[in-house]
């Protein structure tokens, strides 16, 4: 069993420390993502500063890392592919939203990692992606900010984990998801309080934009 945990922490790692939105600005612009625009590792800064393409592609690349670290650690593990949330998932998990977050590829210097968290949980929970595709698509249409629909995700897949799947995986896949929550709201602190000070401490604008081109 000590095995298997040593190899989903490192599997785990090393898929989340794959740098796509980083190789994605050097091989298309010969830029470093994580010195432009937003100066974060992720698909929404690419797409500002690179391009929409190149954007999907990372988006595609960093919702797969935590959900192709799953998979080979159960393969690993002769643990059927298709189980639901155990110890090594959750750790595989937790350590590819970890490496995202510090690539050891890139001095420890990554993104937010909220595109793999929510790779992750949908993977865990695919029957509530329609209703995660509703409130994205809500909130996209108000708002015309990306960041914050995604962010939206993060808060409502807790009552989801809850409402959906509490009487097949109990009470760990819940705290599973208020757990990341709660670590991906850490990461956007930083940058929520830089758009604060841009929009002159006005909360609204931070939220809801004019267009999906406009960013602080």
């Amino acid at each position: 069993m000590i095995t298997d945990i040593v190899i989903a922490i490192i599997v785990g790692y090393l898929f989340g420390s794959f740098p796509s939105a980083y190789l994605a600005g050097r091989l298309r612009k010969r830029i470093d993502i994580r010195e432009v625009g937003s100066k974060n590792m992720g698909a929404m800064n690419v797409y500002y500063e690179v391009g929409r393409v190149e954007a999907v592609l990372v988006t595609l690349a960093d919702l797969g890392k935590g959900i192709g670290a799953i998979l080979l650690v159960r393969w690993l593990s002769g643990i059927p592919l298709t189980s639901g949330f155990d110890l090594l998932t959750g750790l595989t998990s937790a350590a590819a939203i970890i490496g995202h977050v510090f690539p050891v590829f890139l001095k420890f210097r990554g993104g937010k990692g909220g595109a793999v968290a929510i790779g992750i949980l949908i993977f865990l929970m695919p029957w509530a992606v329609p209703f995660l595709f509703i409130v994205f698509a809500i909130a996209l249409l108000v708002t015309r900010n990306p960041t914050f629909s995604y962010s939206l995700l993060l808060i409502v897949l807790p009552f989801v984990a809850w409402r959906i799947y509490f009487n097949t995986h109990g009470e760990d896949l819940i705290f599973f998801s208020i757990g990341v929550g709660v670590f991906m709201g850490i990461q956007y602190i930083p940058r929520l309080k830089e758009m604060h000070s841009k929009t002159g401490g006005d909360w609204r604008k931070v939220i809801k934009r004019r267009s999906l081109k406009e960013r602080f």
